[in-house]
């Protein structure tokens, strides 16, 4: 039965849009796309069916079908929309994504969002507007349900006029996602700290409305719980993914907490920043007196002074697993690409 909220019919037949029908029924608009024109690649529940079906048949609405058939014509693009192009994390997964992309014959146009969730969404919607093939969003997810319900809107209106979309990183239980080893990374990168024989550890930690700083947080959180030393809230500093943000961080840290013997840094550009914070601002040596562990093992990792012990995921692999999604025919539920994390022991960690 048709949603009451909207009981006024077109003048003459054919005079409705699709956006009617789907306020008509109470459903999305990818949805009425999905049960009128055919597209999307998810299925369509029986009884949503039969209420688009109904409200399009109330209000008379009448498909555009050139329309509807040049929307689903699409492009040999595929939209990469990341956080920071400087950031060597997704440097390494782009050069993974061009690599599969381009065996494919497909070109990889990327964006960046600064770390700007709207203009995340603007980008969407420009690929969707240039019939790009795909999409993937490799930026982290952010904890703003707004933002992200607004998001999701615009994937599945993407999604309904043909494209795909892929994501690197925890975003939904309704996409298809390269899910990354975050929490596990956590725990195992203070396993080792403790390991090691470190009983004082403290975390540089990251922006925390990111869903990738939550999750790596919260496994380095478990993972301490788990061997009988809770990770104290004064023991945890917060400061931008950027090298200048570990820097600040990680002086803070450590002239608040003193006693701290070991440091977890959330990201590797973020660890760059707090060697340089530890040994120029502080005059503390790495790693006799503090040792320092990264996450994500950027190339430049292992250069530093000392070499940076860090939590590894296969970021080059995250990329052309994600254009494998991509090009694989969609299925009737999402799928999901788990990669593993691996601590990775250099100079910058010393036992005590």
């Amino acid at each position: 039965m048709a949603n009451p909220r909207s009981r006024t019919r077109p003048d003459r037949p054919g005079g409705v849009t699709l956006q009617q029908v789907a306020h008509h029924a109470g459903v999305s608009l990818a949805t009425a796309s999905r049960v009128l024109h055919g597209s999307g690649s998810r299925t369509v529940g029986e009884e949503l069916r039969r209420r688009v079906e109904a409200a399009a048949q109330e209000l008379r609405y009448v498909s555009n079908a050139p329309a509807q058939a040049l929307a689903r014509a699409t492009s040999s693009v595929v939209g990469l929309i990341v956080h920071d192009v400087a950031d060597p994390y997704f440097g390494a997964i782009a050069a993974g994504a061009m690599r599969a992309a381009r065996e494919q014959r497909l070109m990889v146009m990327i964006a960046a969002t600064f770390r700007e969730p709207g203009l995340e969404l603007e980008y969407l919607r420009g690929l969707r507007a240039q019939r790009a093939r795909a999409v993937i969003l490799a930026g982290s997810g952010t904890a703003d349900a707004a933002a992200t319900a607004e998001l999701a809107e615009e994937i599945a209106g993407f999604e309904a006029d043909g494209g795909r979309v892929v994501c690197i990183g925890e975003r939904g239980p309704d996409l298809d996602t390269v899910a990354m080893a975050n929490r596990a990374g956590g725990g195992l990168a203070v396993r080792g700290l403790w390991e090691l024989g470190h009983r004082r550890i403290g975390v540089v930690s990251g922006p925390s409305e990111l869903l990738t700083v939550r999750h790596r947080l919260d496994g380095a959180r478990r993972a301490l719980r788990a061997l009988g030393a809770p990770l104290p809230l004064r023991a945890v500093v917060e400061g931008d993914f950027t090298r200048a943000g570990g820097r600040a961080a990680a002086v803070r840290l450590m002239t608040e907490q003193p006693d701290l013997g070991a440091l977890l840094v959330l990201n590797d550009v973020m660890a760059a920043g707090a060697l340089a914070g530890l040994r120029d601002d502080l005059g503390l040596a790495v790693p006799t007196r503090v040792s320092v562990v990264g996450f994500d093992d950027v190339p430049f990792a292992a250069d530093l002074s000392p070499a940076l012990s860090t939590v590894r995921l296969p970021l080059e692999q995250a990329g052309e697993a994600a254009v494998g999604l991509l090009l694989e025919p969609p299925g009737d539920a999402p799928r999901r690409v788990e990669l593993a994390a691996e601590l990775v022991l250099r100079d910058s960690t010393a036992a005590v």
